[in-house]
């Protein structure tokens, strides 16, 4: 149980710096990208404006150049250029006619595009039917002209490569970072559980110890509820001792062995056995009981089957689960008892009539020590809520697992699967 806890120490603390790795990293990135596309869309704006070419600015001083008006004026935008843009931006346009042909091709301002490589990429752009977006590591967009169609592309490849390069670095450096918090958490996890371990053994330790003292004084009381029955005869005081008597010794012996099956390493004698046969005997035996009661019992046990395990477990999980579903069915009801085997896993289901509807959020708790369902809180069943702890402990111990569901009203199902 330490094990598993601090295991899940471990992963819900990696789970959590990762997703709030993932949401600051992701939110920089994803701002930093569209910053980029909108820079660049920003350019591509101000050359479809001026058909494919900045706005003409040799007259002027450099420092005086018109940057204060939109990019749809045609000019540079204050905040978004600066006055060496037209000078650093690497861009091409082509003019396609209405019918698809390609009219003329403008590409003086990049040097890596040739005019076949342009006018296969505006043809690619205007058949796609996109009016804006990538064409490899060029943004294009596209400009209505009275011949015709002007697709312009703004080489972004520096910009981009800035961007993977940033993607990468972040990402190996979080991994770094992770692996550094994932050792350093793996080293210090031991010591920050280590008080609740040692509650935890001491708890193991009281509930052994003390089952251990307590059966002593029971084994007693019980030989001197012999003796006065043997000297006074039987009387319903002496029958009610000794049921008590016996109803105290049975909960010890749950709680020390429920302690034993929570060590890390329960001592189970795994051997192979015959399942099937088993499941038909402890069926057999409870036949009187559920006549008794007016209850039906429909069992579907398929044939050689065997398992390798601890048989005397086996033999306790299969008994409690079958004395539960007798124990808190109602009068004339129905039990069904179904073992197969799936592949290589075998399947056991238990299922039982109920009083009472069962709630679906009480079915998690169905496991959990002293935990009875609302119908049957009272001692007249003559449980006290451990019998499907103690199944719960048998099936983790083997590797399986074990779930309950309430397929329909007044229903209830016990699913064990092992393999």
């Amino acid at each position: 149980m330490i094990k598993k806890l601090r295991f899940k120490f471990i992963a819900v603390s990696m789970l959590s710096l990762t997703f709030v790795l993932v949401v600051i990293l992701g939110s920089i990135h994803w701002m930093s990208y569209r910053k980029t596309i909108g820079e660049a869309d920003d350019i591509l704006s101000v050359l479809a404006v001026n058909h494919g070419m900045f706005p003409q600015m040799d007259a002027a001083p450099r420092k005086e150049m018109p940057q204060d008006i939109s990019p749809k004026d045609g000019t540079l935008r204050k905040h978004n250029f600066s006055a060496e843009t037209p000078y650093e931006s690497r861009f091409f346009s082509v003019l396609i006619g209405d019918e698809g042909k390609v009219l003329s091709v403008d590409i003086g301002k990049i040097a890596a595009v040739d005019q076949t490589t342009a006018e296969a990429y505006a043809v690619d752009v205007w058949k796609s039917g996109k009016s804006k977006g990538f064409c490899d590591s060029y943004r294009f967009t596209l400009s209505k002209e009275p011949s015709g169609t002007r697709v312009i592309f703004l080489d972004c490849g520096r910009s981009l490569s800035t961007f993977h390069t940033m993607l990468l670095s972040s990402f190996f450096i979080s991994l770094l970072g992770l692996s550094a918090v994932l050792l350093l958490l793996i080293l210090f996890s031991g010591r920050i559980i280590k008080p609740v371990a040692e509650s935890y053994e001491k708890q193991k330790r009281f509930i052994t110890d003390a089952g251990h003292e307590i059966k002593t004084p029971l084994t007693i009381i019980s030989a001197d509820a012999d003796l006065l029955e043997m000297e006074f005869g039987e009387s319903e005081w002496l029958t009610d001792l000794r049921r008590q008597t016996n109803r105290l010794t049975n909960l010890t012996n749950d709680l020390i062995y429920l302690s034993r099956m929570d060590e890390e390493k329960p001592r189970l004698q795994m051997i192979e056995f015959p399942l099937s046969d088993m499941m038909e005997e402890i069926t057999q035996s409870f036949q009187s009981l559920i006549k008794s009661q007016n209850k039906q019992l429909i069992a579907e046990i398929s044939p050689m089957i065997s398992f390798t395990g601890d048989e005397k477990a086996i033999r306790q999980l299969l008994s409690i689960l079958l004395d539960n579903a007798i124990k808190y069915s109602p009068e004339e009801g129905t039990i069904c008892v179904k073992l197969e085997k799936e592949n290589h896993a075998v399947k056991l289901l238990v299922s039982n009539t109920t009083i009472q509807p069962i709630e679906i959020g009480s079915l998690k708790h169905l496991f959990d020590r002293f935990y009875r369902l609302d119908g049957s809180r009272s001692s007249s069943t003559g449980g006290y809520g451990l019998g499907l702890a103690i199944a719960h402990s048998i099936v983790t111990a083997h590797r399986g697992k074990i779930w309950a569901e309430s397929p329909k009203e007044n229903f209830l199902s016990i699913h064990v699967s092992m393999s």
